[in-house]
């Protein structure tokens, strides 16, 4: 199979095409830049509607999973940037949807929890249709969505939240940092989700990627529902650091941080039982990758 991946110099674009390449399968990797990474990769802009169209039909993949994205939450508030996370998030899935048509390739879209309100306790379900994003950035990846969802038949809407993985920053990372310089930190414990190591759910989207099991799903390792302290807890202990957490609340945070510039939900739990029904095998408990991905680190 061939694929052509968006965004393989970020986390999750990366690990897909070393499962690509593990599997014997041809992955073809597509960013704004030039990569050093070895396999093979095209300089694509997606918002260059003409440009996708011609770099699409001439590789003529079977699929194309895009996790390119515009990611950072607090900088998509800017006014400033508005149009360019729009370009990025909506009008580039939308150009890659097309292509997608024109080739008749599946199509993988993978989005994030920020489409909901964040609110109550429930989680999520995949097929949810209350959508309510509270920021700019979950307001165009719901958007990215809808274009995907209007273009195409063949499509997989990939949910995910709380990521790490090797490539970029991360929560990890952040926490290992800062426990360096500081005896104590203090980190939110009324945000509650799972996080999502990008190795194990490169994974799962291949497989999801071999099949014809399309439509809507949720994807973050299994182990259960944890808040921010949780997570910093666990990672402390699994890197033998000794850093007290302090479990504050969002508010607290932020009068004390200084007012983060986008709303965050509290509730990110997603619901994964899709994924199962659909036969796919699920990701390993959040508290094992976090464990491999600090031996690794």
């Amino acid at each position: 199979m061939k694929v052509l991946v968006t965004g393989t110099s970020g986390q999750l674009g990366y690990d897909v095409m070393m499962e690509l390449k593990k599997r014997g399968h041809e992955g073809i990797g597509a960013d704004r830049a030039a990569s050093e990474a070895d396999f093979e990769h095209v300089i694509l802009d997606i918002t260059d509607a003409k440009k996708v169209s011609e770099v699409v039909n001439e590789i003529k993949p079977d699929a194309i999973v895009h996790c390119a994205a515009w990611t950072n939450v607090d900088g998509a508030e800017d006014p400033n940037n508005r149009d360019v996370v729009m370009a990025v998030n909506v009008e580039g899935t939308a150009n890659l949807a097309k292509a997608a048509k024109d080739v008749d390739a599946k199509f993988m879209y993978i989005s994030t929890d920020y489409v909901f309100n964040g609110q109550g306790e429930r989680p999520w379900e995949p097929d949810d249709k209350d959508y309510a994003p509270l920021n700019v950035y979950g307001e165009s990846k719901l958007d990215g969505e809808k274009e995907v969802s209007k273009i195409l038949d063949k499509y997989f809407i990939v949910r995910i939240a709380w990521v790490f993985g090797k490539n970029g920053n991360n929560f990890i990372k952040t926490m290992i940092k800062v426990g360096e310089t500081h005896d104590v930190v203090e980190v939110v414990s009324d945000q509650i989700g799972t996080p999502t190591y990008t190795f194990d759910l490169a994974r799962l989207l291949v497989d999801m990627i071999e099949t014809d099991k399309y439509g809507y799903y949720h994807a973050t390792n299994e182990g259960g529902y944890i808040s921010w302290a949780d997570f910093a807890e666990e990672i402390y202990k699994d890197a033998g650091m000794d850093v007290k957490v302090v479990a504050v609340s969002t508010e607290e945070y932020e009068k004390k941080a200084g007012k983060t510039v986008a709303k965050r939900p509290f509730n990110s739990r997603l619901d994964k039982a899709k994924l199962v029904e659909a036969g796919f095998e699920p990701l390993p408990s959040w508290q094992d990758a976090v464990k491999r991905y600090i031996e690794e680190l």
